[in-house]
């Protein structure tokens, strides 16, 4: 069954919508990353060197406790390596956020969005 000429266009328009505001979604989340911080990746990989290194000497000496620390260790290093603190990220070149730029959260940056789109479609009607 086809559709009608009004559903056609407005498949377009939401098609449209979806590719504009996932550009957006992806530009803002990139930006926010900032540069990879070489140090914790490095520190991440030899925690779980260190890590696995401890679980396979407590499966082998039978030592539950060695090998539960040693996957502790081994899981934290990965965590710190893929999503190192904040404090230890390097921001991106234009990401500071000087006095007359407040960062905004995520849900600020939703409520803006879903305001201007509301604006957008008054002025439509």
């Amino acid at each position: 069954m086809p559709l009608s000429e009004q559903e056609q266009r407005l498949l377009d328009e939401m098609e449209r919508s979806l590719y504009h505001n996932d550009a957006d979604d992806v530009t803002t989340v990139g930006a926010r990353r900032g540069r990879p911080n070489y140090t914790a990746l490095v520190i991440g990989i030899l925690a779980g060197v260190i890590g696995l290194g401890l679980l396979v000497v407590g499966v082998t000496l039978r030592q539950p406790v060695v090998g539960i620390l040693g996957f502790a260790i081994m899981f934290a290093g990965a965590l710190f390596a893929i999503a190192p603190p904040r404090r230890l990220t390097i921001p991106s070149p234009g990401e500071t956020a000087g006095p007359g730029k407040p960062r905004t959260g995520f849900m600020d940056s939703l409520n803006e969005r879903w305001e201007r789109r509301n604006d957008d479609n008054d002025r439509d009607r």
